[in-house]
């Protein structure tokens, strides 16, 4: 059974996310579900009424499809299928900075403890940890990195911080 990590610590995950569902018939009843795209799309109204339904997009889907949604969703999960497929993270900042997407951000899929810190820098604050996975040892990577560079992180890059501390800007590592 997969182990959900929700605001750096292991959680209960309440949600069954539905990989496949072509229907409403396809989905689970009394449970909260997250469900495809393509489904949300097709029986929005339907699954609005049942008030514990999540989307979860695939790397080629583009967020905007849900651009109108968003305030009402409690959970959306995006889909990392393989390691090296980063277009989740294109996608966490669109909903978040563009969209305005208040609720549960989850990374799902092949979610790996390198990516943690990252993931959690693009506004994601859940993750579904596979089986064979150790979602213990996936917490720790969190504190893998003490400060972030990325702009989308901060507006200061590293060398204006040291200058502002007083170390030269033309030294960018001081010698012993």
């Amino acid at each position: 059974m997969p182990r959900l990590i929700r605001n750096r610590a292991i959680a209960v995950d309440n949600y069954t996310l539905v990989r496949s569902a072509a229907t409403l018939d396809d989905i689970p009843q009394g449970l909260p579900v997250i469900v495809p795209l393509a489904l949300w799309l097709a029986e929005r109204d339907a699954l609005l009424a049942r008030g514990d339904v999540g989307v979860w997009l695939a790397p080629a889907e583009h967020p905007g499809a849900l651009a109108d949604d968003v305030q009402r969703l409690p959970l959306v999960a995006i889909d990392f299928p393989q390691f090296t497929d980063g277009r989740g993270y294109s996608h966490a900042r669109l909903l978040r900075d563009r969209y305005r997407f208040p609720g549960e951000l989850r990374a799902i899929g092949d979610v790996q403890r390198d990516q943690l810190y990252y993931l959690a820098q693009c506004g994601f604050d859940s993750f579904l940890i596979a089986d064979e996975r150790d979602a213990d040892d996936a917490l720790n990577g969190f504190a893998d990195f003490s400060d972030g560079y990325q702009s989308t992180t901060t507006r200061e890059p590293w060398f204006r911080r040291r200058q502002a501390a007083g170390t030269p800007g033309d030294v960018w590592f001081p010698c012993a």
